[in-house]
Protein backbone atom coordinates (compact mmCIF):
# COMPACT_ATOMS: atom_id res chain seq x y z
CA UNK A 1 0.00 0.00 0.00
CA UNK A 2 1.43 3.15 -0.61
CA UNK A 3 -0.13 4.98 2.51
CA UNK A 4 -2.47 3.83 5.31
CA UNK A 5 -4.68 5.76 8.05
CA UNK A 6 -4.78 5.26 11.49
CA UNK A 7 -8.19 6.33 13.22
CA UNK A 8 -7.88 6.89 16.61
CA UNK A 9 -10.90 6.51 19.28
CA UNK A 10 -10.31 7.53 22.81
CA UNK A 11 -11.66 7.36 26.13
CA UNK A 12 -10.67 10.93 28.21
CA UNK A 13 -7.74 10.60 29.96
CA UNK A 14 -6.23 7.85 28.00
CA UNK A 15 -3.09 8.96 26.39
CA UNK A 16 -3.95 9.06 22.88
CA UNK A 17 -3.07 12.28 22.10
CA UNK A 18 0.26 11.85 23.35
CA UNK A 19 0.28 8.55 21.82
CA UNK A 20 -0.53 9.76 18.15
CA UNK A 21 2.36 12.30 18.49
CA UNK A 22 4.53 9.53 19.36
CA UNK A 23 3.46 7.27 16.45
CA UNK A 24 2.97 10.29 14.18
CA UNK A 25 6.79 11.37 14.76
CA UNK A 26 7.91 8.23 14.51
CA UNK A 27 6.09 7.24 11.20
CA UNK A 28 6.84 11.15 9.46
CA UNK A 29 2.93 11.52 9.26
CA UNK A 30 0.35 14.16 9.52
CA UNK A 31 -1.94 14.45 12.66
CA UNK A 32 -5.52 15.52 12.39
CA UNK A 33 -7.42 16.69 15.29
CA UNK A 34 -8.45 20.44 15.68
CA UNK A 35 -6.35 20.91 12.55
CA UNK A 36 -9.50 19.59 10.48
CA UNK A 37 -11.41 22.12 11.66
CA UNK A 38 -9.15 24.53 9.29
CA UNK A 39 -9.07 22.13 6.43
CA UNK A 40 -12.84 21.78 6.54
CA UNK A 41 -13.29 25.59 7.10
CA UNK A 42 -10.93 26.17 3.26
CA UNK A 43 -12.88 23.59 1.53
CA UNK A 44 -16.54 24.63 2.48
CA UNK A 45 -15.85 28.41 2.97
CA UNK A 46 -17.63 28.42 6.23
CA UNK A 47 -15.57 30.50 8.25
CA UNK A 48 -14.00 28.21 10.70
CA UNK A 49 -15.17 29.69 14.17
CA UNK A 50 -18.51 28.24 13.17
CA UNK A 51 -16.65 24.67 13.17
CA UNK A 52 -15.28 25.44 16.24
CA UNK A 53 -18.61 26.91 18.00
CA UNK A 54 -19.86 23.70 17.16
CA UNK A 55 -17.44 21.08 18.43
CA UNK A 56 -17.82 23.43 22.23
CA UNK A 57 -21.66 24.49 21.96
CA UNK A 58 -22.92 20.81 21.01
CA UNK A 59 -21.52 19.74 24.43
CA UNK A 60 -24.53 21.57 26.25
CA UNK A 61 -27.50 20.39 24.86
CA UNK A 62 -29.47 17.83 24.37
CA UNK A 63 -29.37 17.54 20.31
CA UNK A 64 -26.69 14.19 20.86
CA UNK A 65 -28.63 12.57 23.19
CA UNK A 66 -32.32 12.53 21.62
CA UNK A 67 -31.21 12.16 17.97
CA UNK A 68 -29.51 10.95 15.17
CA UNK A 69 -28.14 11.91 11.77
CA UNK A 70 -25.78 9.05 10.26
CA UNK A 71 -23.21 10.33 8.00
CA UNK A 72 -24.09 8.95 4.62
CA UNK A 73 -21.26 11.23 2.47
CA UNK A 74 -24.26 13.61 1.67
CA UNK A 75 -23.13 17.99 1.54
CA UNK A 76 -25.79 20.45 1.86
CA UNK A 77 -25.82 23.24 -0.76
CA UNK A 78 -24.17 26.52 0.23
CA UNK A 79 -28.33 27.82 -0.75
CA UNK A 80 -29.79 25.75 1.54
CA UNK A 81 -30.91 27.37 5.10
CA UNK A 82 -28.80 24.11 6.96
CA UNK A 83 -25.59 24.79 5.04
CA UNK A 84 -23.59 25.55 8.00
CA UNK A 85 -25.43 23.02 10.43
CA UNK A 86 -24.17 20.70 12.65
CA UNK A 87 -24.40 18.09 10.20
CA UNK A 88 -23.07 19.59 7.72
CA UNK A 89 -20.40 20.52 9.46
CA UNK A 90 -19.23 17.46 9.97
CA UNK A 91 -20.06 15.95 6.32
CA UNK A 92 -17.25 18.78 5.67
CA UNK A 93 -14.78 17.10 7.99
CA UNK A 94 -15.38 13.65 6.71
CA UNK A 95 -15.15 15.28 3.09
CA UNK A 96 -11.50 16.20 3.86
CA UNK A 97 -10.40 13.13 5.38
CA UNK A 98 -11.86 11.22 2.35
CA UNK A 99 -9.88 13.16 0.39
CA UNK A 100 -6.81 13.52 2.39
CA UNK A 101 -6.53 9.12 2.50
CA UNK A 102 -6.49 9.33 -1.53
CA UNK A 103 -3.24 11.56 -0.99
CA UNK A 104 -1.46 10.53 2.18
CA UNK A 105 -0.87 8.66 5.05
CA UNK A 106 -1.86 10.03 8.18
CA UNK A 107 -3.24 9.77 12.01
CA UNK A 108 -7.05 10.84 12.71
CA UNK A 109 -8.16 11.20 16.64
CA UNK A 110 -11.70 11.22 17.11
CA UNK A 111 -13.98 13.00 14.27
CA UNK A 112 -15.64 9.15 13.66
CA UNK A 113 -12.51 8.42 11.68
CA UNK A 114 -13.33 5.04 11.74
CA UNK A 115 -16.62 5.55 10.60
CA UNK A 116 -16.29 7.97 7.70
CA UNK A 117 -13.36 5.79 6.14
CA UNK A 118 -14.54 2.31 6.81
CA UNK A 119 -14.34 1.41 2.98
CA UNK A 120 -10.63 1.85 2.86
CA UNK A 121 -8.55 -1.42 3.27
CA UNK A 122 -5.80 1.04 4.17
CA UNK A 123 -7.65 2.52 7.35
CA UNK A 124 -6.63 0.82 11.13
CA UNK A 125 -9.32 2.05 13.43
CA UNK A 126 -7.83 1.69 17.03
CA UNK A 127 -9.77 2.12 20.78
CA UNK A 128 -7.59 3.45 23.58
CA UNK A 129 -8.90 3.01 27.19
CA UNK A 130 -7.66 3.30 30.58
CA UNK A 131 -9.01 2.60 34.02
CA UNK A 132 -10.58 5.26 36.16
CA UNK A 133 -7.64 5.93 37.96
CA UNK A 134 -4.96 6.03 35.10
CA UNK A 135 -7.09 8.04 33.58
CA UNK A 136 -8.03 10.96 36.71
CA UNK A 137 -4.38 11.09 37.57
CA UNK A 138 -3.77 11.46 34.19
CA UNK A 139 -6.18 14.63 33.67
CA UNK A 140 -5.34 16.43 37.31
CA UNK A 141 -1.81 16.64 35.64
CA UNK A 142 -2.69 17.83 32.13
CA UNK A 143 -5.27 20.45 33.83
CA UNK A 144 -3.63 21.08 37.43
CA UNK A 145 -6.75 20.27 39.05
CA UNK A 146 -8.23 18.30 41.95
CA UNK A 147 -9.70 14.32 41.61
CA UNK A 148 -13.31 15.82 42.10
CA UNK A 149 -12.83 18.46 38.76
CA UNK A 150 -10.89 15.53 37.12
CA UNK A 151 -13.42 13.03 37.30
CA UNK A 152 -15.97 15.74 36.96
CA UNK A 153 -13.93 16.33 33.57
CA UNK A 154 -13.88 12.83 32.10
CA UNK A 155 -17.57 11.72 33.02
CA UNK A 156 -18.48 15.08 30.84
CA UNK A 157 -16.27 14.48 28.10
CA UNK A 158 -16.93 10.46 27.79
CA UNK A 159 -20.63 11.33 27.92
CA UNK A 160 -20.32 13.82 24.75
CA UNK A 161 -18.12 11.75 22.88
CA UNK A 162 -19.85 8.71 23.23
CA UNK A 163 -23.46 10.71 22.19
CA UNK A 164 -20.99 12.07 19.24
CA UNK A 165 -20.22 8.92 18.19
CA UNK A 166 -23.57 7.27 18.26
CA UNK A 167 -25.06 10.39 16.73
CA UNK A 168 -23.30 10.43 13.64
CA UNK A 169 -22.55 6.52 13.11
CA UNK A 170 -25.75 4.58 14.44
CA UNK A 171 -22.99 2.76 16.49
CA UNK A 172 -21.79 2.44 19.85
CA UNK A 173 -18.71 4.30 21.23
CA UNK A 174 -17.13 1.53 23.00
CA UNK A 175 -18.36 -1.73 21.11
CA UNK A 176 -15.18 -3.38 20.13
CA UNK A 177 -16.49 -4.72 17.38
CA UNK A 178 -16.30 -1.15 15.56
CA UNK A 179 -12.59 -1.02 16.10
CA UNK A 180 -9.68 -3.31 14.47
CA UNK A 181 -7.66 -2.66 17.92
CA UNK A 182 -8.20 -2.43 21.05
CA UNK A 183 -5.97 -1.29 23.86
CA UNK A 184 -5.45 -0.64 27.58
CA UNK A 185 -2.92 2.37 27.95
CA UNK A 186 -2.77 2.16 31.75
CA UNK A 187 -1.98 -1.47 31.72
CA UNK A 188 0.25 -0.75 29.27
CA UNK A 189 2.13 2.15 29.19
CA UNK A 190 2.68 4.93 25.98
CA UNK A 191 5.60 3.49 24.85
CA UNK A 192 4.76 0.03 24.80
CA UNK A 193 1.43 0.99 23.44
CA UNK A 194 3.27 2.78 20.56
CA UNK A 195 4.97 -0.36 20.21
CA UNK A 196 2.33 -2.59 19.32
CA UNK A 197 0.30 -0.36 17.49
CA UNK A 198 3.71 0.23 15.17
CA UNK A 199 3.45 -3.99 14.84
CA UNK A 200 -0.10 -4.71 14.51
CA UNK A 201 0.08 -2.20 11.08
CA UNK A 202 3.20 -3.58 9.80
CA UNK A 203 1.25 -6.87 10.00
CA UNK A 204 -1.44 -5.56 8.50
CA UNK A 205 0.23 -3.45 5.23
CA UNK A 206 1.85 -6.91 4.61
CA UNK A 207 -0.96 -8.36 3.85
Amino acid sequence: MEHFILAITRTCGSGATTISKMLAKDYGIALYDRQLLRLASEDSGINESLFSNVDETVKNTILYHVSKKVYKGELIPPESDNFTSDSNLFNYQAKVLRELAEIESYIVIGRCGDYILQDRKNMISIFLTAEEETCIQHVMERLVCNRKEAKKYITKNNKFRSNYYTYHTGRKWKNPDNYDLCLNTGKLGYEKTVEIIKDYVSLRLAE
